[in-house]
């Protein structure tokens, strides 16, 4: 029975990005190993049928010693279970895999997801250009296995990562996101009401636009009062660039937004909405929520950053504008909140685009294939 293990931050990104592709596997005849650091679905996936493994992950910043008590964690993990491949799945699990397997006589085949390379290669400080030059030559290290596949899900990423790593063709695959269960995520007509809907969920960090889509939301109201912009996600108290939660208190008794916090029912939520908006300028794969929306045949208004330009055809199924620029952002919803028909039609495009290009099961299936691969060269 082939062992495959899944080296991720946290369990809540694991269930969200790659449970499908773990579910899989485990129909196939893996044994599927999940190590990340568990919040509050450690026996659920246990129930699954996984084994899990606690790792100290910190999906910050942390203190030298605890980064190091990481890597031998991994270090040991990697040696008592002997996995017959890795796929380690965001920043930290594939730089600190990529890192230990370096010190690992045993050959064994590793799977690096890119999901997105972070802020660091998309600010322009000091601190952020310093991150980066020490981030590129880690990677450059811990992509230097011969029986590899680096995922990316955006070009951008493979561009950047395929110059720091000399990356040949058979070492990278695109696949364009995490996909979207069509049969979850449908596309139902708008609703006619008086006023428009507009969506935003995320992580509720800076990086993720909130900003910019608050000042939005304030121009959009000086002429559509009645619009509801619906803000959707907690702050991320781990990161130090979230967004207060007395900051979105402030906004909700101004009328800005209607804030639902967290929410499980996604797909409802977005049937119930006219536009979905995400204008990010982080480091991103391609976002998930994207993808869902234009499952759900919304109308998309995102940002031309990597990752989030992946997620639409401009012009077809949704706008992007600079990102940073909240003024362009309500331009953007102001256009289709007076256009109906071209939101309309927008919506009904994107559901074919994500019919084409994000549909869960041509994920899963990729990655079963890569697996099938690697485990081949190794023999």
């Amino acid at each position: 029975m082939p062992k495959l293990l899944f080296l991720v931050n946290v369990d809540w990104f694991f269930i969200s990005h790659r449970l499908p592709i773990a579910q899989e596997a485990l129909k196939q005849g893996y044994s599927v190993t999940i190590a990340c650091h568990f919040t509050e679905h450690k026996q659920a996936l246990k129930e699954m049928g996984f084994n899990v493994v606690e790792l100290p992950f910190t999906r910050s910043g942390g203190s030298i010693s605890n980064e190091f008590k990481t890597l031998k964690a991994i270090r040991n993990l990697i040696k008592q279970e002997q996995p017959s491949v890795i796929h380690a799945v965001t920043i930290k699990p594939v730089l600190y895999a990529g890192l230990v397997l370096k010190t690992i006589k045993q050959k064994i085949p590793f799977v690096a997801a890119i999901s997105g390379l972070g802020y660091v290669f998309t600010a322009s400080t000091f601190r952020a250009k310093l991150t980066k030059f020490i981030a590129s030559m880690v990677y450059k290290v811990a992509l230097a296995h011969k029986n590899k596949t680096v995922i990316f899900q955006n070009r951008s990423d493979e561009k950047i990562l395929t110059e720091v790593a000399n990356l040949k063709a058979c070492d990278k695959v695109l696949i364009k996101g995490s996909g979207a269960d069509l049969s979850v995520y449908n596309h139902i007509p708008e609703i006619n009401r008086p006023h428009i809907k507009i969506a935003m969920a995320c992580r509720l960090l800076r990086e993720k636009g909130v900003y910019q889509y608050i000042e939005a939301a304030k121009a959009v109201k000086t002429q559509f009062p009645n619009t509801q912009f619906l803000l959707i996600g907690t702050p991320d108290l781990e990161n130090p660039n979230t967004i207060k939660q007395s900051e979105i208190d402030k906004w909700v008794d101004e009328g800005i937004i209607d804030y639902l916090g967290h929410r499980s029912d996604i797909p409802n939520i977005f049937s119930d909405v006219n536009i979905v908006s995400l204008p990010s300028f982080y480091g991103e794969g391609v976002p998930k929520v994207l993808i869902e929306a234009a499952a759900c045949g919304r109308a998309i208004v995102t940002t031309t950053n990597p990752g989030c330009n992946d997620a639409i055809i401009d012009n077809e199924t949704g706008l992007a504008v600079p990102p940073m620029d909240g003024q362009s952002l309500a331009n953007a919803f102001i256009q289709l909140i007076n256009s109906p028909e071209q939101r309309i039609e927008m919506g009904i495009k994107a559901r074919v685009f994500a019919e084409k290009e994000f549909d869960v099961k041509a994920v899963v299936d990729s990655h079963i294939k890569i697996y099938k691969g690697l485990l081949d060269n190794k023999l």
